[in-house]
Parts: C-alpha cells; structure tokens; sequence
C-alpha cells in the first residue's frame, strides 16, 4: 500500500474520536487483506514510519505475515516494537507472537511462554503443538500434563499428531482417555486421523474405526469431506468395497481425496475395470485427479495386466500437468516386466529424470529373471554393484541376482553375488547388539 493511500485513510481533525479509532482499524484491516505476506508487512511497516497508532490487531496481523515467511529477524522486531508499545501483556499479541516465534525458533518461543504473566489454553496448545511439530513428544505429554485446563483442541490436536506420526496405538489411547475421563468430545480433524490410524491396525483396526464411525453418526451434525474420506479410505484398505461405495454415494460433497480414496480401494479389491470406470466417472464429474489417483489407477493396471489402458493413463499425467514420481515409473517397470516387455520397462527407467532406487531395478530384475533375460540382466546387476551399498541392496535383491546368474549356469558370477551378500549380512551383524539398555 502506498504513502498516499495509507493518508487517505486517516481521519480529519474535524471529525469526533470514534472516526479516529475506525481509521486505525482500517489499517489493520488493510495489513490483514493484502494478496501475499511480502505486501501485508510491507504496508505494515508503511504505517509506522507514518507515525500512526498501531493497535494490537495491526501486530497480530504483521506477526501472521512474518510467520508465513519465516522470517525470524521481522518477528523479533515486531515484539520489540510491542513492548515498546505496551502491548506485551495483551493477550491476543502475546499468543499471536507465540505462534510466530513456534514457527521458526522453539527456544525463542520457550522463553517468551516463560516470561508471559497471563497464559490461556491458545498459549498452552500452541507451545504444544510447538513441540510436537519439532518432534519434542516428550516435552509435548508433559506440558499436556501440567497445563491447567484442556479444552478440546488440546485433546485433538494431541491425538492428531500421534496418529498421524504413526503412534497409533498411543494416540487411540489419548482418544479413550478423553471420552472417558472427560465431557468434552473430538473435532474432525482428530477423528479423520485417529479413523486413518485404524486402517494401519490389523486386525482389530476395522472394529476400532466402525466404532468411531458410529460415534459420528450419533454426536456429529455433518460429517466433513475430510472425516468421510479417511472413512470411505478404512473400509476401502479393509477389503469392505461394499461399505465404502455406500458411504461414498451417501456423501453429497466429493473432493479429489473421496475420490482417490475409493479408487485406491478398488486397486486393491476390485477388477480393474470398476476402477477404471471409477476414474472415467471421477473426470465425467469435474474433479481434477492428483498423483495419488493415478497410482492407484495404474496399480489396477498391473494387477490386472491392462498394459494398452497402462500407457494410456501414464501418458494422460502429462495432460494434467503432472510429473511423474518414483511410485509411477515403478507401477509402469511392473506392468511391463510382467508382460515380457522387458526393452521398452528398461526405456521407461532411462527416461527417469530421478535416479532409479533399488525398488525399481529389483523390480526390473525380477521381470528378468521370470522371462530370462540374461544380457539384460547382466548391466543392471553390474551397475547396482557397482554403484549401491550392500545395505541399500538388500538380501531379496541379491537373491534374485544369484537366481538368474544359476539359471544360466554362470556360477562364478553367482559366487561373486554371494560374497557380496554373505558382506551385507556381516555388516548388519556388527551394526547390531545383543546388549539391551
């Protein structure tokens, strides 16, 4: 915002003081609606040099900014300049500067919570969630301990990030521990995390998630889009399409996750050809497929050989401005390799602009092996000894190695493979103890 659109704002001397305190609140609000956080601070610092009064809103807006962009140096003069305006005791500032330091420096914010006169539970849950998203899950329980009340963000957010980081159990745990021992109920954001933990669980995972899809039918008024997909997700991953397809067509709104969802689901448990008719209805609705449908699209394709419908769908990424990922090349190496077509999966891993892993070429060498390719065969083997770790290998790739070298009788090149994998297992050996602490 510019020096002269800034002074059309201020009030003239003539008009009464409630004018007054409208204009300062137009130039947070003017902080507030810039496009881009480069352009909010910039008119922040545009109407201080103009020397006019800045009220708390006009620095919780800036600190949002700064957040955003992680700029810690911009933060730090923020709260100096709230000091010096009397505003460090103010609560909204105060959590706002806490947010920001959380964002970029936990020692900083640490110090900040300590120096606070007045906390409230937005102060507490921030520093919580500080401390989980830097991975300080100890420090997180025990100020989740101590923190005088809990609200049910602190209860949500605490079990979110558990489930989320792959404590399921852990965070199932805190879920029981809130409905039980308090009157407060989960947020949907808990609930959508703790349903997709349940689809990690065998077996007990399906019994856990029915349960809480049960509770959300009885406690909540309308289920999300977000909750409704982790669900259609857990049934889908647990082989019950029967359930998933009917709590998708209950959903009156769908997003690209509903949808990746279920075709996801149907990859696994269904024909191919439901999933691709799944997909061709997804594109008839309007919705833009991302990454993650078209893995599930092409894993249909390899489970069900459709290699044509394969290439179709690899190719159509490109349309939807979509670059291929590790995942991607790997369902197409698959396919390929299945299908004897061994020349053409080896171009598809020369086309690669990331660097092949072990996946891939295990991948690759097991389609050797099934329709010996030996020649093949032989330059892989010779560039992933050549250029990968014993322990990056593994043991079921040097297997297949060994397999392909004995079937065409080459045991001196078998050996060699042997020795190199008889080396991997002795370094995992003297990496290990036998010494518990």
């Amino acid at each position: 915002m510019s020096t002269r659109a800034i002074g059309s704002h201020l009030p003239k001397a003539t008009e009464p003081f409630r004018c007054k305190a409208r204009a300062i609140s137009s130039h947070a609000a003017a902080i507030r609606d810039e496009p881009c956080p480069y352009k909010s601070l910039e008119t922040f610092v545009s109407i201080h040099r103009l020397a006019i009064p800045l009220e708390s809103f006009s620095l919780v807006y800036a600190l949002q900014s700064a957040a955003s962009l992680r700029n810690l140096s911009q933060i730090r003069h923020i709260h100096c300049l709230s000091i010096k305006l009397g505003f460090s005791k103010n609560v909204y500032a105060a959590t706002s500067l806490l947010n920001g330091y959380v964002t970029v420096s936990m020692s900083d914010a640490c110090k900040l919570f300590d120096e606070l006169s007045e906390r409230n539970t937005a102060t507490w849950n921030t520093m919580i969630t500080g401390h989980l998203r830097s991975g300080n899950v100890r420090r997180a329980s025990e100020m989740f301990k101590t923190m005088p009340y809990r609200n049910a963000v602190s209860w949500s957010t605490f079990i979110s990030d558990h489930v989320n980081n792959g404590r399921w159990v852990t965070g199932l745990g805190i879920l029981r521990d809130m409905m039980f021992r308090t009157t407060l109920k989960p947020d949907q954001k808990a609930l959508s995390s703790v349903i997709l933990g349940c689809s990690r669980l065998d077996p007990v995972g399906l019994l856990l998630g029915r349960s809480v899809h049960g509770f959300m039918v009885k406690h909540v008024r309308k289920i999300s889009v977000n909750a409704g997909s982790a669900l259609i997700d857990m049934y889908a991953r647990f082989g019950f399409m029967k359930y998933a397809i009917k709590f998708f067509d209950f959903m009156q709104e769908k997003n690209v996750v509903t949808w990746t969802a279920l075709i996801c689901g149907s990859a696994l448990h269904s024909d191919a050809r439901k999933t691709l008719a799944l997909f061709e209805e997804m594109q008839v609705s309007g919705v833009r497929p991302n990454e993650l449908t078209f893995t599930g699209v092409l894993k249909a394709c390899v489970n069900s050989g459709l290699v044509h419908e394969g290439r179709k769908y690899f190719k159509m990424m490109e349309e939807y401005g979509l670059e291929p990922k590790i995942h991607h090349l790997g369902c197409m190496v698959d396919l390929l390799g299945n299908a004897g077509l061994i020349e053409e999966a080896y171009e598809v891993i020369q086309s690669m602009k990331l660097e092949p892993n072990i996946v891939i070429w295990g991948s690759f060498l097991s389609a050797c092996r099934e329709h010996n390719k030996l020649e093949m065969a032989e330059g892989v083997i010779e560039l992933v000894l050549r250029n990968m770790s014993p322990e990056t290998v593994g043991s079921g790739v040097y297997s297949l190695m060994y397999d392909i070298y004995a079937m065409n009788q080459k045991w001196d090149a078998a050996e060699k493979v042997r020795e190199f994998m008889n080396e991997s297992c002795a370094r995992k050996i003297r990496g290990s103890s036998f010494i518990s602490t």
